[in-house]
């Protein structure tokens, strides 16, 4: 009995030691950012194929907006115009000049930046992986750790100095095949071994001896575990670098997906004929990993390892979901779900990110949280950035007129109906240019002179071109008049009227 006595005095120092989190003043926001991750990879938004069931939790646990959308980009990573629009809040044209003022630490540059907003609105703030934004990540955020680059490293140098020799080898009439480095050009056929992605000898995602998803995991639970000791709110910027290739992950995720049952894209080309024109040819990086012409084999293989790196981040996104509920903080966190941009993976004869057909510019977006419907799916066109004044509107901050984008709190929670964006824009340095309607979308190719008209009703995949339908001529005028008024709004100065007179 003399043991009672003893284990009420345990408890008591137990429960007067431990710090019960009092409810936030204002809910907290946790990011979680992924790299190259188009629409259609997630297990429940009608792909059958993969396997994402932590996502597929976020799904039914929170709203999806089923059509967001990113701007486009100013140069081959398209990322970096993408999360320069997001921590700005700038649209992409004007985005792309906080640049410079980020890297000369201009003070109202770096005060605008999402993480400095949230700062001023009481939250501790943390940031982990992938960056590629020219603002110090260290100085945008409280505490920033394993500030990664663009992609892990992949021998990008080697293939920079070899591209003056493919090119002659090319103008020559050789093969190019023994000039590409390690992971390039692949694979050639079905006994091609010379890349595995779950050989950690060739580093990528292995850098440092840990996969880059599960170090970006290991650091979200830390900030989870050190947020739940102050009554602060907190802002969480959880950016994998993942499904970025190189495509790596664990041989067993590799082996969840039989190469000969993954479904060649029904809009699969061996190749985009206006690939030069529009500055995505043999000589841009991303197109450079798998073969030209591609093949069916080879476009299999890269939606493959896309499938596997996509499930093991799935896998990590899990473990910090059980985290964020095991602290008893999930009542009072909003979770944002995105991607800075999509990918094409052998769609239109293309592998990478760097075009404007909706598997490159259309991304996952999921919002979960106080008082958002819970499996609900919305239809209406937002821009993924629309995440940055969702933060900014659950901080209850005031000062941001600035921001192009907007909250999706409203369209979430029913008290509006309609996107803030009738008409979507798209450009990709000077060489492409599209506008897009709940219906139809206008795709223009200016350095080819070549104008598409697709009606995404009916053609969800883009591969039956309208504009030469007499009866389609109007249809694309006036797509052609909203677009010169949005390049206006946008600061956009490529003169698309001097080409495409016939549409004015």
């Amino acid at each position: 009995m003399k043991l009672l006595p003893l284990l009420f005095a345990c408890l008591v120092i137990m429960s007067c030691g431990s710090k019960e989190r009092a409810k936030p003043s204002t809910p907290n926001v946790l990011l979680l950012f992924t790299d190259d991750q188009t629409f259609r990879s997630l297990h429940a938004l009608n792909n059958d194929e993969i396997s994402t069931p932590n996502l597929d939790r976020l799904i039914r646990s929170g709203t999806t907006f089923t059509h967001a959308y990113n701007q486009g980009g100013w140069h081959g990573a398209v990322c970096v115009a993408s999360r320069s629009m997001m921590i700005s809040g700038q649209s992409l044209w004007d985005s792309r000049g906080y640049e410079a003022r980020w890297r000369d630490k201009d003070p109202s540059a770096m005060a605008s930046t999402w993480g400095q907003r949230m700062k001023r609105a009481g939250y501790k703030t943390y940031m982990t992986g992938k960056w590629h934004v020219a603002a110090p990540a260290d100085e945008v955020f409280d505490v920033a750790r394993h500030i990664r680059p663009g992609m892990p490293p992949d021998r990008r140098g080697e293939l920079g100095q070899k591209m003056k020799e493919m090119k002659e080898a090319l103008a020559a009439g050789k093969s190019i095949d023994d000039l590409m480095p390690v992971g390039y050009n692949r694979p050639l056929s079905r006994e091609d071994s010379s890349w595995l992605p779950y050989d950690t000898a060739h580093g990528g995602f292995w850098e440092g001896g840990k996969h880059w998803s599960e170090v970006v995991r290991d650091d979200a639970i830390d900030y989870l575990e050190d947020a739940a000791e102050t009554d602060a709110p907190f802002f969480m910027y959880v950016a994998f670098n993942a499904p970025h290739d190189p495509r790596q992950a664990p041989r067993e995720y590799v082996e969840m997906y039989d190469v000969d049952e993954i479904q060649v894209p029904k809009n699969f080309l061996p190749e985009h004929p206006f690939k030069d024109e529009i500055a995505s040819d043999r000589f841009l990086r991303d197109e450079a990993l798998a073969p030209f012409p591609r093949t069916p084999f080879a476009v299999q293989k890269h939606i493959q390892e896309y499938y596997a790196i996509i499930t093991h981040l799935d896998a990590q996104v899990g473990m910090i979901l059980d985290r964020l509920e095991a602290l008893g903080m999930d009542e009072d966190t909003y979770i944002m779900f995105t991607a800075d941009h999509g990918l094409s993976v052998g769609q239109h004869g293309l592998i990478g990110k760097q075009s404007l057909y909706d598997h490159s510019v259309r991304v996952p977006l999921i919002l979960q949280g106080p008082d958002v419907p819970e499996g609900q799916q919305i239809e209406e066109a937002v821009y993924l950035q629309d995440v940055m004044a969702t933060a900014l509107e659950v901080a209850s901050l005031q000062d941001n007129d600035d921001v192009y984008f907007h909250s999706l709190l409203s369209l979430a929670q029913g008290s509006q109906s309609e996107s803030h964006y009738p008409y979507v824009y798209g450009a990709y340095r000077e060489h492409q240019r599209m506008v897009r309607s709940k219906t139809h979308k206008l795709l223009l190719f200016p350095k080819a002179g070549e104008s598409r008209l697709f009606d995404l009703e009916a053609d969800p995949l883009e591969m039956n071109d309208l504009s030469d339908q007499p009866r389609y001529q109007e249809m694309s005028k006036d797509l052609f008049a909203e677009l010169l008024q949005l390049q206006q709004e946008m600061n956009d100065t490529v003169d698309l009227a001097r080409v495409y007179p016939e549409l004015l």
